[in-house]
């Protein structure tokens, strides 16, 4: 909403009412010093009445601030503020004619000051800041010229020039304030809008990628879930190479995926970080279990190495941590085609330092400069000989900026690279490191009863596939309502829920579940495509027990089930229709 002239000017007088009567009080006291009579009383209060009536007339302007008034009111305003100013400074006339040479200094300074006032506070509104400054004026300029003329000292008159000369000041010095007080309204005017144009941009392009992420890890659960079925079952040797096949595309189209909404809540500042111990050397040992199949498969010796003064346990973001060495590992297997690649881990006393180091075909001195910025690969040739978007070293240099740290490069052409992470981390007692996540132990999941809750029927399907197997019971729902509905006639052990489903999303279903009801202790899974930080804080929000996102990883689903399934399996509950 935007103010209008008159209502911002009353905005002002209203706040400074309070400060216009204190000043009239020292005046009138001061005038009483000076010439003591009855009068300086007389005039303060004339100034409270109309000070009172001043605010009566003014406060209609804050009643519709964004309405231009009419002329009649304007003209109203005028006329009070005339009247208001000439009882102000009526005081400044008792004391140039009965205050001698100290009144007139004295008369002079106020009307002066009144002057500067209204300029300053009532140039918004034009008509008022007229009546105002030619009322001030009257006195300012009158009352030197009817002093020279009743004692006849022309000489005076040169009081009136400099008076003159002080208006013809004030003048340009409120022209000038008009005009900064408009030029940084526009600019002001100017950066709300390009704030909120930036916000609706950012809106706009935070909806677009939580669709697109949705969008696309919905068929992609169908194809990788399929292909992970499908090395289950007895493959020939070409489909079995068919397979491997559509798991790595599907493995890089995720990666994708995941590289740009990463890039974006990097670029928003909606990264946040986690405080976690974690187990320096299973956490290396396992990044290097990943990479070493592919890397021998290269020719490549993939080898670790861990200082014996560093830390066992520390405390950092453990998924971020892994998520920079898997992309400098990954890069590392990827460009070294013989040799070897070294995971070297070291320790000053106050942060890790972990080197990952390749004899593979190393990058041009004159590229070195530009490897962490985005989209940027080595040459031209590199993104169509080994693939990749350019976002996996910017991620993870900005990434470790933001825990602190460093990530730099050395490297020559033909000879190898070294990527060097270095985070300042916390000790973490040795006791209290967590062991890695062991994979389900075989028939943990025999005999429990489970919900899921999934619009999309092949996701059901796949569902059924995985976890049928590990003797489990499945009872799956299309959509929230009909979840609530099952869970009001059985008791389940765990219920994995959809987000975006029809009828009622799992949000309000998983809270209706918690509310009453059999299942209001059952631990819930989110397992859906919606795979931003704002969706697993609306699931935190109603208790859930894991968040998981598609595609499917069958390990970490099972791992999880077996986890929230704790309470031991009641046959005759099971048996429940």
């Amino acid at each position: 909403m935007t103010e209008s002239a008159y209502a911002l000017v009353a905005r002002v007088r209203h706040r400074e009412l309070k400060t216009r009567i204190a000043l009239a009080a020292f005046i009138g006291t001061t005038a009483w010093f000076v010439a003591p009579t009855v009068w300086p009383l007389v005039w303060f209060i004339a100034v409270v009445g109309s000070q009172a009536v001043d605010w009566l007339v003014f406060r209609r302007f804050l009643k519709r601030p964004e309405q231009e008034p009419g002329r009649a009111m304007v003209v109203v305003a005028c006329a009070v503020t005339a009247a208001c100013v000439a009882i102000y400074s009526g005081i400044a006339g008792y004391l140039w004619f009965f205050g001698g040479e100290v009144g007139r200094v004295f008369a002079l300074i106020q009307v002066a000051g009144g002057l500067l006032h209204v300029s300053l506070h009532m140039h918004r509104a034009r008509p008022v800041l007229i009546a105002a400054v030619a009322t001030h004026g009257a006195y300012f300029l009158g009352l030197p010229v009817i002093s020279a003329i009743a004692r006849g000292s022309w000489h005076e008159l040169f009081i009136t020039i400099g008076c003159l000369l002080y208006m013809s000041h004030l003048v340009v010095a409120v022209r000038q304030s008009t005009s900064t007080t408009e030029e940084l309204q526009t600019a002001r005017d100017a950066a709300q809008e390009a704030r909120r144009r930036a916000e609706v941009a950012s809106a706009a392009k935070s909806d677009f990628l939580a669709v697109i992420s949705h969008e696309i890890r919905t068929p992609m659960n169908a194809v990788i879930s399929a292909a992970n079925l499908l090395r289950r079952t007895r493959l020939n040797e070409a489909q079995h190479e068919h397979v491997v096949m559509l798991t790595d595309a599907g493995d890089v189209l995720m990666g994708l995926l995941n590289d740009v909404l990463d890039f974006s809540k990097i670029e928003a500042g909606k990264m946040e970080l986690e405080n976690a111990t974690m187990n320096v050397r299973d956490r290396l040992t396992a990044l290097c279990r990943l990479w070493e199949p592919r890397a021998a498969a290269a020719g490549v010796r993939l080898t670790m190495d861990v200082e014996d003064s560093a830390p066992v346990a520390v405390r950092t973001d453990p998924l971020r941590f892994q998520q920079i060495l898997f992309n400098l590992m990954s890069n590392a297997v990827k460009f070294t085609a013989s040799g070897e690649i070294r995971v070297r881990a070291c320790w000053d006393g106050e942060r890790l330092s972990i080197a990952v180091a390749d004899t593979g075909c190393g990058i041009p001195a004159d590229r070195l400069p530009h490897m962490f910025n985005s989209f940027e690969q080595a040459d031209a040739g590199t993104t169509r000989r080994y693939g990749g978007t350019g976002l996996g070293l910017s991620i993870s240099r900005k990434l470790a900026e933001i825990m602190g740290g460093t990530l730099n490069v050395e490297s020559r052409e033909g000879e190898g690279s070294t990527f060097t992470l270095v985070l300042p981390v916390e000790v973490a007692p040795e006791e209290a490191a967590p062991t890695e996540l062991a994979g389900a132990e075989a028939g943990s999941l025999r005999g429990r009863v489970i919900l899921a809750a999934d619009d999309h029927e092949v996701n059901r399907r796949i569902l059924t596939l995985l976890l049928e197997p590990h003797g489990c019971r499945l009872t799956l729902v299309a959509n929230g309502a009909e979840a609530v509905e099952a869970a009001r006639l059985e008791r389940f052990d765990a219920v994995l829920m959809d987000m975006q489903m029809p009828v009622m999303d799992g949000l309000e279903a998983a809270r209706r579940l918690r509310q009453e009801g059999l299942n209001a202790d059952t631990p819930i899974i989110a397992l859906t495509a919606n795979a931003l930080d704002t969706h697993k804080t609306a699931w935190d929000a109603v208790g859930v027990h894991a968040f998981l996102t598609k595609p499917i990883d069958p390990a970490l689903l099972t791992e999880t089930l077996a986890g929230a399934c704790r309470r031991p399996a009641d046959p005759a509950e099971s048996a429940v229709a």
